[in-house]
């Protein structure tokens, strides 16, 4: 027996039956006296073409109609879904000095050429801008950035965590070497985050020990990540971030030698170790085309979230131009999200896609070091881009300048806003993108698509 009720047959036709006959008795008198059969026919046409829709739905089977039905029912799902607001940014680097005043520090002991206590880096904060009651709660880092993430209540907040979450001692002999206690783990669900991408070039500081302790901690404490992994099909998977109502943020995180990760801590089927590009070539866009095909699904959000390029320079690389809009065109990602400088970069719309080349630094232990000042270091991004589901085009782009000051978030003044639209207006013409500051301190992107 059919649990398809008899009636459901020509349910879906009845409304245009309604408005054909209502076509009809509406339609001048004269029509109907005279023999004016052009002006008939497309009445003529519209009843057999009403005819056999609702003769071929009482003649369909059962499990056709049902197939039917649930079809209409998700393409109604799809067409209702709400914008999806993402909360990105820079890079996050809440090892070192950072970690040091929160309540539970590693050994401050590290091994660079000039500092050897990770405290040091305190000091150099305190002494530009005034002392800090240590040790600080898990909130405190993040500042004026918890009141802007509770206005803006994005659906997703992404992260680039570069550092490692551990107590291991086996540094890599490599200069700078960043890690968090596990214990300060709160600092980041102090401020709800959904997602660290983690290809970059600081998480395995401390070696692979160092690197399995991260990813047990922020699976431990229900942090979802991407980028990193014990088997190179854990460092490619991606993040899956369920959104109930408005669908799915799809995350996957990618890190390239240019941003200083060596090649050997690419990920092996029996090594653990980062997600790292071979290259930006055709072949890779490819890869990845099929990695996202196999997990996308429609009203998806797909982000590619690439550590790449160097710290310094505003100079955008043409193969990384190239290979954003290659994402965008062969692989349906919808965002790209770039870190890595220590300075805002140009953004560029491409077909309604957002490609952020250079976040900036978000949160680091910087203040006081010298150096680059021309790039103003300590000044950030909070970036809001809203996109739709149906389409993953980019309905809306705001941004909440930012300054590091006291080894915290603080809201920008007007004229450090100002310094930074500046920024992006001049970098962002190659793109046809600019940015005007709202009343409220707020960037709001314009953009004409490429």
């Amino acid at each position: 027996m059919s649990d398809v009720e008899p009636s459901l047959h020509i349910a879906s036709n009845t409304e245009a039956w309604w408005r054909f006959f209502i076509s009809i008795k509406s339609m001048p008198e004269s029509h109907h006296k005279t023999n004016q059969t052009q002006d008939l026919w497309p009445n003529r046409r519209n009843f057999l073409h009403l005819l056999g829709l609702t003769v071929l739905e009482i003649l369909s089977p059962p499990w056709l109609l049902q197939a039917q039905q649930r079809k209409r029912k998700i393409n109604n799902t799809i067409m209702n879904k709400q914008p999806i607001t993402l909360f990105l940014c820079g890079d996050v680097m809440t090892g070192r000095g950072i970690d040091q005043i929160l309540p539970y520090p590693v050994d401050p002991e590290i091994y660079e050429s000039y500092v050897k206590d990770a405290r040091d880096y305190i000091k150099l904060a305190e002494q530009l801008n005034g002392a800090i009651a240590k040790p600080v709660d898990f909130t405190y880092i993040w500042g004026d950035a918890l009141a802007e993430l509770e206005q803006r209540a994005p659906d997703v907040r992404i992260i680039n965590l570069e550092t490692a979450v551990t107590t291991s001692n086996n540094y890599w002999p490599k200069g700078i070497n960043y890690r968090m206690h596990p214990k300060n783990i709160p600092c980041l669900k102090a401020a709800a985050i959904d997602c660290c991408v983690l290809a970059n070039n600081h998480v395995l500081d401390w070696g692979q020990a160092g690197l399995e302790e991260t990813l047990a901690t922020l699976t431990k404490a229900g942090i979802k990540y991407a980028g990193a992994g014990r088997t190179l099909d854990e460092a490619q998977a991606p993040a899956i971030l369920t959104l109930p109502g408005k669908g799915r943020v799809v995350v996957f995180s990618f890190g390239a030698e240019s941003s200083g990760i060596g090649h050997n801590w690419r990920a092996k089927d029996d090594q653990p170790g980062v997600n790292l590009l071979p290259d930006l070539s055709h072949s890779t866009v490819h890869a990845i085309a099929d990695q996202v095909q196999h997990v996308k699904k429609t009203g998806d959000i797909v982000v590619a979230s690439i550590h790449w390029g160097g710290n310094w320079g505003y100079k955008i690389d043409h193969n990384q131009r190239r290979f954003a809009h290659a994402l965008v065109d062969a692989a349906a990602i919808d965002i790209v999200h770039g870190h890595s400088s220590h300075h805002v970069k140009g953004i560029e719309v491409y077909k309604d896609h957002p490609i952020i080349y250079g976040c900036g630094d978000f949160l680091t232990d910087y203040e006081g070091i010298s150096g680059y000042e021309q790039y103003r270091d300590d000044l950030g991004l909070m970036y809001f881009p809203t996109l739709d589901p149906t389409s993953g085009q980019l309905l809306h782009f705001e941004m909440t300048p930012t300054r590091l000051k006291h080894l915290r978030v603080n809201y920008a003044s007007r004229n450090e806003a100002q310094w930074l639209m500046d920024v992006l207006n001049r970098e962002g013409k190659p793109f046809n993108t600019r940015v005007a500051l709202s009343e409220d301190n707020r960037l709001v992107l314009h953009f004409s698509n490429n």
